[in-house]
């Protein structure tokens, strides 16, 4: 199997990995296959518009870019793609930890009722075809204490299963996955 090779940037603080990159969308500056990591983001998107809290460092917080302009791809072909990526997620933690994660479709990773993770996609469309694509994750790996207004609907793996995440290691696997979705992709 072809492994990824990301062009990768790290900040310890961003207001948004999604927004970073679609700066770069904006301004011409961004290379296909370009991963924007952050320790902390003090505007995260959700899905909706809604924020997606990542107020403590050692969470996983990430977005790819994946240029389409040349695949010819209809936005019709990426019906199902943010379950897939969502459901590749659950079957990454369980392979790597053995613990089981709940989805709550399309996007939404659950674990005992609350949330610990998601997936955001979002795609530039001109005349019906796919130009880029810009996968967003967050996950509440090690994150103990949340924000009064999410304390009773958030949590992390360390907060339910008290074990400790390599999310290097977890990034490497999704940016794996992800990879291997844009080389289907790119072939059909």
């Amino acid at each position: 199997m072809k492994e990824a090779s990301f062009k990768v940037y790290h900040y310890k603080t961003i207001d948004s990995t999604q927004k970073e990159i679609w700066r770069r969308v904006k301004n011409n500056t961004i290379e296909n296959m370009t991963m924007i990591i952050a320790d902390i983001q003090t505007a995260g998107i959700g899905t909706h518009g809604r924020t997606w809290h990542t107020d403590e460092e050692n969470n996983i917080a990430f977005s790819v870019y994946f240029d389409l302009s040349k695949v010819n791809c209809n936005v019709n072909d990426l019906d199902g793609l943010t379950v897939k990526i969502t459901e590749n997620i659950v079957k990454t933690f369980y392979e790597l930890y053995g613990i089981k994660l709940d989805i709550k479709f399309p996007n939404d990773i659950y674990c005992n009722g609350k949330k610990l993770g998601g997936v955001l996609t979002e795609t530039k469309v001109q005349d019906g075809l796919v130009k880029c694509i810009v996968i967003g994750v967050g996950i509440n790996t090690h994150q103990i204490k949340f924000a009064d207004e999410i304390d009773g609907i958030a949590t992390s793996i360390k907060r339910e299963f008290e074990i400790d995440i390599n999310n290097k290691n977890v990034i490497v696997q999704l940016g794996q996955g992800l990879f291997c979705a844009y080389c289907k992709r790119k072939s059909s």
